[in-house]
């Protein structure tokens, strides 16, 4: 019996790429799965640089997002901001997550909530990745401060690259066709798996499989963890076509 599934979508103003990578992965498995569709539903916190300051505001428009969102009726939300979450501090995407979902109670919507920033974790924890290494658009000071959040989550990131990206309209047009070659430059020496994009603002889908392939390590980004985690809440099988090992299936 075909079923239709809501996702809402709590995207920073400026973000072109969640509501891009996040359909195509979920539409994509039309073939193997006809009987399941999804449409998706997006509300925006306002947020143009990607500054510690600005995230913490945007931040909290969250709640506002949710509630919106909740009059949707959604099946799941997703918040897609990575570093909003990860520059509050150790376990922040927890907290966010459950307050959050509070929200859309208090509103009769009641829906789970996940976050890319908790997502990415997860999914590393989920893959055993103890040891990873790491590409991000963000200038050094909030790469830092990503690369702190996930080893205080218990894993090491071995080697980061930051490519200081501050606008985050910039962000959105890097090209992923660029991403494998810079994957090249990372130290992957006893990594476990490589993070292609920590941010679902910037562009790498059509990269994932490719530098897995290239690199002979499972590869990922936020917004293939953020889609498996989607999957999970949804109770469905979490295989996406050429998206890399996490979505085959496997976990």
């Amino acid at each position: 019996m075909a079923k239709n599934y809501r996702v809402g979508l709590i995207v920073p103003s400026s973000n072109t790429t969640m509501e891009t990578e996040i359909p195509a992965m979920l539409n994509s498995r039309i073939n193997e799965f006809p009987d399941e569709t999804f449409t998706f539903h997006s509300s925006r916190m306002r947020m143009k640089h990607v500054s510690k300051e600005e995230l913490s505001e945007m931040d909290k428009d969250s709640d506002r997002c949710a509630v919106e969102l909740s009059d949707a009726r959604c099946d799941v939300l997703a918040y897609a901001c990575l570093v909003a979450i990860m520059c509050q501090g150790a376990g922040y995407h927890k907290a966010s997550e459950e307050r959050l979902h509070a929200a859309t109670a208090e509103n009769g919507g009641g829906a789970p909530v996940i976050s890319s920033a908790g997502a990415l974790v997860d999914c590393l924890k989920i893959m055993n990745a103890k040891r990873v290494s790491i590409i991000t658009p963000y200038m050094k000071p909030l790469t830092q401060m990503v690369v702190d959040y996930i080893e205080q989550s218990g894993i090491e990131v071995i080697d980061s690259i930051s490519l200081e990206v501050a606008d985050n309209l910039e962000v959105g047009r890097l090209n992923p066709d660029n991403l494998p070659e810079i994957a090249k430059k990372l130290n992957i020496e006893g990594a476990d798996a490589v993070v292609l994009s920590a941010c679902v603002q910037m562009p790498s889908l059509p990269a994932i499989q490719k530098a897995e392939d290239q690199l002979g390590l499972p590869v990922l980004s936020a917004g293939t963890a953020t889609v498996y985690k989607i999957l999970k809440q949804l109770e469905l099988e979490t295989k996406v076509p050429n998206a890399g090992s996490l979505l085959s299936g496997k976990y």
